[in-house]
């Protein structure tokens, strides 16, 4: 098993659910580590206890796992030489009792529960030890009558702080003290009795300060005339602590005497404690124990996924006897991948010794192996396409299955072109069946279902779809192929009896219809006309705004047929439509009249170059030749 089909099949989600039922940190733990079995004899067990535990819920209605809890961790420090305190102390006798309550209960079941009721006879017994911690230990301290000498101790501890007391309130209510005094209290300050004093009297209570306030306004004193039952009562706390340790260190090494059995009690309650929650799950969701094979054999009779809730529609299923091979087809949200998820959560669960929802007459198979290809596996990480990311998937999983293992797989051979995908598709069942595992996949291809028909060993299946209503009525009829519904969804919805017609002769003999569309139906192009009142006349010179620069040009040559005009834009003539430009000021603004634009156009040393030649200049003649002539070199 690996942890894909752990999460795809929901596998721990439905661990999460019966551990929800344990009574313990113990029970819990054994769930987390508990992985499905495929060894036949170790499943039997799994569901025979499970059985058994049913059988003692259904007669007894509990079970008395009171006080018991996971002492894993208090074990864990005796190991390591620690000494308890008493509240772990309490922690262990509550659980001893727990295992003695179990043990008794367990040994009345043997009738009906043998399996179970011989696990209590390795359980152990320490009533000595419970009952030297209960005499001991009371409310979470160590109780006065634990010894005599902690007794002798705690009755003179009494004493001295009577004596303390005592003479304190007779310093409280002396009136010589009461302008000293700030609170009218004994307060107790590190272990040491005191009075409240004001600071500025501070020198005139004979004493020694042992603490002083936040604000520094009161000081609190020790008087002279309790120092020495101070001290006293010092030492005296000191002896208790000891005495009180070394009780603690007995009944520590008490326990640890026993470590080992207790051990094997805690090994015993987890077990106990996760096979009374699989029970109280079967109880719950009215579970049966089915039958098992280890042959590739199974059997569905009404069964539902475990975790589904509401009006669930039971799924009958066969596979592994005549064929071994099941192709399921139907529509989108039609059950397909739910089917596969209660085969295959189901083999898991029945696996772990489970319960699980169906008929008498089921029968689940075991494998060493159930791998699962459902869902979108595309990998953003390593850049995988869906199709990329199930073939490998599907290379990985053909590498590792064997003539022991189920596959299910979702829309097998999808995500790719069509023909390819199918024939791909049917090579790599064809490859799983050769190898001699059990599968089952869903597809929407009609090339697959046709080859599951041809082949012996392979076998067809539908989902059920109310064709009036377009519900899919989740049913799996073994033995029929279904078809996508496509053509009944698109009636209900409308769709022109033409265009259903049309699409009908493709599905069948995929036969074109080639025909060309008529020519009074094709749109022409047509030419925009503007109204002549809004197109602007535009003229050399005027100043315009260049749309698609957001900038100003001249305008250098006004507009032809096709409204394009060629503005002087950044010491460059460009050619631009009217559309693309907006009038920002008119020539006859900007310029006087007479004015030559065209030198708006020209450079100085051009238009000198130009006057020149017009006077008969021989020496703008010579520069042009000469340039003439450089150039021919």
């Amino acid at each position: 098993m690996n942890n894909i089909t752990f999460e795809k099949l929901q596998y721990n989600e439905l661990k999460e659910i019966v551990k929800s039922y344990c009574v313990s940190g113990l029970g819990k733990k054994m769930i987390d580590q508990l992985e499905p079995s495929p060894n036949l004899k170790v499943v039997k067990n799994r569901l025979n206890e499970t059985t058994e535990a049913r059988v003692i819920l259904d007669a007894e209605g509990h079970v008395p796992f009171l006080g018991v809890s996971n002492i894993e961790n208090i074990i864990q420090n005796l190991e390591k030489g620690m000494t308890l305190d008493p509240s772990d102390l309490i922690s262990i006798s509550d659980f001893l009792r727990g295992c003695r309550r179990i043990k008794r209960f367990m040994l009345d079941k043997v009738f009906f529960a043998p399996i179970l009721a011989s696990y209590a006879n390795s359980m152990s017994e320490f009533i000595k030890v419970e009952d030297e911690i209960n005499f001991s230990i009371r409310g979470n301290s160590v109780d006065s009558a634990a010894s005599k000498e902690l007794k002798r101790i705690r009755n003179n501890i009494e004493s001295v702080e009577e004596k303390i007391k005592d003479r304190l309130n007779k310093f409280l209510s002396s009136s010589t003290n009461k302008m000293y005094i700030q609170d009218f209290f004994i307060s107790k300050k590190d272990e040491r009795y005191t009075i409240p004093i004001k600071a500025s009297f501070k020198k005139q209570v004979p004493g020694a300060i042992i603490e002083v306030s936040a604000k520094g306004s009161t000081v609190f004193i020790e008087p002279n005339t309790i120092t020495k039952l101070n001290s006293e009562l010092v030492n005296l706390k000191a002896e208790e602590a000891m005495e009180e340790y070394q009780i603690l260190a007995t009944l520590s090494g008490m326990i640890s005497e026993n470590v080992h059995e207790i051990n094997i009690n805690m090994d015993l309650i987890s077990q106990y404690d996760m096979v009374f929650a699989k029970a109280k799950f079967s109880k719950q969701i009215g579970g049966v124990e089915p039958k098992l094979n280890d042959y590739g054999y199974i059997k569905l009779i009404q069964c539902k996924h475990p975790l589904l809730t509401g009006d669930v529609v039971p799924l009958n299923f066969e596979i592994g006897k005549s064929y071994r091979s099941l192709i399921i087809t139907g529509p989108n949200a039609g059950g397909k991948t739910i089917v596969l998820k209660t085969i295959g959560l189901l083999t898991l669960a029945t696996m772990s010794g489970f319960h699980i929802i169906g008929g008498a007459e089921t029968e689940i198979a075991l494998f060493e192996n159930i791998f699962v290809d459902i869902g979108d596996n595309q990998s953003i990480e390593n850049a995988l396409s869906t199709f990329s990311s199930h073939m490998k998937n599907l290379s990985d999983i053909m590498g590792a299955s064997n003539n022991n293992t189920l596959l299910l797989f979702d829309e097998i051979g999808s995500g790719t072109e069509p023909n390819e995908g199918a024939s791909l598709a049917i090579s790599i069942l064809e490859e799983f069946y050769l190898m001699g595992c059990i599968t089952v996949a869903t597809t929407h291809y009609g090339e697959i279902k046709r080859f599951s028909e041809m082949h012996s060993d392979f076998m067809n299946a539908a989902m059920r779809f109310n064709s009036e209503t377009l519900e899919p009525m989740y049913k799996l009829i073994i033995g029929k192929s279904g078809e996508s519904n496509a053509l009944w969804i698109s009636k209900k919805m409308n769709i022109r009896e033409n265009v259903l017609q049309r699409a009908k002769g493709y599905m069948e003999n995929k036969e074109y219809q080639l025909e060309r569309v008529k020519e009074e139906v094709v749109r022409k192009p047509k030419i925009l006309k503007v109204k002549a009142e809004e197109r602007v006349n535009y003229q050399k010179g005027d100043r315009v705004k260049l749309l698609d620069f957001n900038n100003f040009g001249i305008v250098y040559k006004e507009m032809d047929n096709f409204y394009n005009l060629v503005v002087f834009y950044n010491g460059e003539l460009i050619e631009v439509n009217e559309k693309r430009i907006s009038l920002e000021v008119k020539a006859a603004e900007l310029y006087p009249e007479g004015y030559d634009l065209d030198t708006l156009f020209v450079d100085y040393a051009t238009r000198k170059l130009h006057h020149d030649i017009e006077r008969g200049s021989k020496k703008a003649l010579r520069n042009i030749q000469k340039g003439i002539r450089k150039n021919g070199e």
